[in-house]
């Protein structure tokens, strides 16, 4: 009797994985296309160095004024 429910509940289930794979009028729906992804280049400047080498100088001469 086990058997034959757990066989039931399998099938149940088994059926309702399948169902309803179309979309309306029984066609096919149209692929969704992602656009490009565009990777933009940067160019490197020193411009990032300054200000941790102002605090690293501030550092200094607050651990050298002590």
């Amino acid at each position: 009797m086990k058997k034959l429910a757990l066989a039931a509940a399998l099938s149940v289930a088994a059926t309702s994985a399948f169902a309803g794979g179309h979309s309306k009028m029984g066609k096919y729906s149209e692929p969704v296309i992602e656009p490009a992804v565009v990777v933009a280049e940067t160019k490197a400047s020193s411009g990032g160095i300054i200000v941790p080498l102002l605090l690293l100088v501030l550092v200094a001469a607050a651990v050298a004024a002590k």
